[in-house]
């Protein structure tokens, strides 16, 4: 074996760096002045798709952002190859200030807290009327994500040849949520499209929906051909429909300006992450009731004064009666 002195000068013995390096440590990071905006279309195993000026990039986050993560939506700054070519990869060294957010959590109890969804404008909650059939518990969780996230919510009710879409329009007539009602001629058809398109022009629409209700058939009638997914079916046992979206994607439109957003089918929503006392915000002729409300109330206490508010002939009652209902989604089981 083959042994050294203290002392010695033969050049064949590797030199291992200096601990403390040659350079001091800073905390100034680069500013990236030079750095392009992309949005980001999709995220797939901590790869990127961004979109930045007409053309797709493929992008990882940079180490000094941390833990923080982009997802759909995300207007970012990017630097590195944006040439979009094959084998290339740039770098994600910002991320913009967020005017909305999607967000679900995978059940009540989860603290954990996911964002779906960034800088929508709208939700489009779709749900079938039958095959599967309609779960107003999980619209009314929707609705509370979309209040509380900062998205105008509207309903795409699919399959009214099966059945008919008034009770369920009646649970929602106080809230003045706009709706649309379409067939399966008119869904598979491509002819829902076009009734759909008018509320998605020069916007930005998040779709979000029950496995087998037809959301990916619907995205898919309003974007070009070359950008459209793989469908599935609903299970004939179970009326359970087949995951085929798994992950969010954005979409442009077509015919129109905008996108889409095609999430993953849910078949849970969890709200663990909303605070009950923001999702007034989404009914202001109630808010001027809150005034006299015992600090930090949710809206639903027995000492809330919303009560006597609405009681003094202040709003509509049916108004706080659909606050209330939507406040108490987190305490009803899914399958309600």
């Amino acid at each position: 074996m083959r042994r050294y002195g203290k002392h010695t000068d033969e050049d064949d013995i590797r030199q291992r760096p200096n601990r403390k390096g040659t350079r001091p440590r800073t905390s100034i990071r680069p500013k990236h002045e030079d750095a392009v905006e992309g949005m980001v279309l999709t995220v797939d195993r901590g790869r990127l798709t961004c979109l930045v000026e007409d053309r797709p990039v493929i992008a990882m986050k940079a180490r000094e952002l941390g833990r923080k993560a982009a997802v759909v939506g995300d207007r970012v700054s990017l630097v590195g190859d944006l040439s979009g070519e094959k084998d290339t990869l740039a770098r994600i060294v910002r991320i913009g200030e967020r005017e909305s957010v999607l967000r679900r959590t995978a059940d009540d109890d989860d603290p954990y807290e996911r964002v779906v969804v960034a800088n929508a404008d709208q939700l489009a909650i779709v749900t079938a009327l039958a095959d599967p059939e309609p779960r107003p518990r999980l619209i009314d969780r929707c609705l509370v994500a979309a209040y509380d996230g900062g998205l105008e919510p509207f309903l795409v009710l699919t399959k009214s040849d099966l059945a008919p879409p008034e009770k369920l329009l009646e649970l929602y007539g106080d809230l003045d949520i706009p709706h649309v009602v379409v067939n399966r001629e008119e869904l598979y058809g491509g002819g829902a499209a076009d009734r759909v398109r008018e509320y998605l022009d020069g916007r930005v629409t998040a779709f979000v929906g029950h496995s087998g209700v037809g959301k990916t058939t619907l995205v898919n009638a309003l974007v070009p051909e070359e950008k459209r997914r793989i469908t599935g079916h609903v299970n004939a046992v179970t009326g359970r429909g087949r995951h085929t979206t798994t992950s969010a994607l954005a979409l442009p439109l077509d015919k129109v300006d905008g996108w889409v957003i095609d999430t993953p089918g849910v078949r849970s929503f969890g709200l663990h992450h909303v605070d009950p006392s923001r999702v007034i915000h989404a009914f202001p002729d109630l808010e001027p009731g809150t005034e006299n409300c015992p600090r930090a109330c949710g809206h639903d206490e027995p000492e809330c004064a919303l009560d006597a508010w609405v009681a003094g002939g202040h709003a509509d009652p049916a108004r706080l009666y659909s606050l209330r209902r939507l406040l108490s989604t987190r305490e009803r089981h899914e399958g309600d």
